[in-house]
């Protein structure tokens, strides 16, 4: 399995633009320290759109699904810092997956990603699976490509965080996830409108309608790197 771990957390969100510059230097100088020091964080990845807009994705890699509701983990989530409480209100739409990986293939961090957030329709979860598996199977080797992840929610039966509670509105989560990753952001764009479009979803298992956005690499980091 390509990605570090048996599981990961996705997100999404629309970072405040007034407050994008602080969000950078928080990010990557205090929260992801924070989170990779965490046991079973293996490795976090931030992306910005690639079209210049508000959003952002960032995706940790965990080696278990019980990280997610691991004793270290929630102290963080409900005791942020000072820093972190001034910067959660910020993250606008947050959409947030706790997820088992279910197939990974090639690179987990490139230049740019792909993602797709999608349901299967009742009944054809793996009929969907085995049609994505087989299509990330024929993807990663393609010029331009170099992974493909699939990832499934799987929320821990928690209560809801402090952080969560300074964010707002209840969090949303995405059902499965694939991400795409590769270097050459003229093919990811392509199978966005060909074989990942939301009619060769429809036709492999999927709910009409997946949620595709294109990210280009902003920063990425393991424990190690943090040292």
């Amino acid at each position: 399995m390509s990605l570090l771990g048996q599981a990961a957390l996705a997100m999404w969100w629309d970072m405040a633009p007034a407050a994008r510059s602080e969000f950078e230097d928080w990010h990557a100088h205090e929260h992801f320290p924070e989170r990779m020091g965490i046991a079973g964080f293996m490795r976090g990845t931030r992306w910005a759109s690639a079209t210049g807009g508000d959003g952002v994705f960032v995706m940790y890699e965990l080696q278990s699904w019980d990280t997610l509701s691991s004793a270290q983990y929630l102290a963080r989530l409900n005791s942020p810092s000072a820093w972190s409480t001034r910067m959660m209100p910020h993250h606008r739409s947050m959409v947030r997956s706790q997820c088992r990986v279910l197939e990974s293939r090639g690179g987990g961090v490139a230049r740019h990603a792909l993602t797709l957030r999608l349901s299967p329709q009742p009944g054809q979860e793996d009929a969907l699976r085995a049609a994505l598996r087989s299509l990330i199977d024929s993807l990663v080797m393609r010029p331009g490509v170099v992974g493909g992840h699939l990832l499934r929610n799987e929320t821990p039966a928690i209560a809801q965080t402090t952080e969560q509670v300074i964010r707002g509105l209840s969090d949303q989560a995405a059902d499965w996830v694939l991400v795409m990753v590769g270097y050459d952001i003229a093919v990811l764009e392509q199978l966005a409108q060909t074989e990942l479009g939301a009619q060769a979803e429809a036709t492999q298992g999927a709910k009409p309608g997946p949620v595709q956005a294109l990210y280009t690499l902003a920063y990425s980091a393991t424990p190690g790197d943090l040292a």
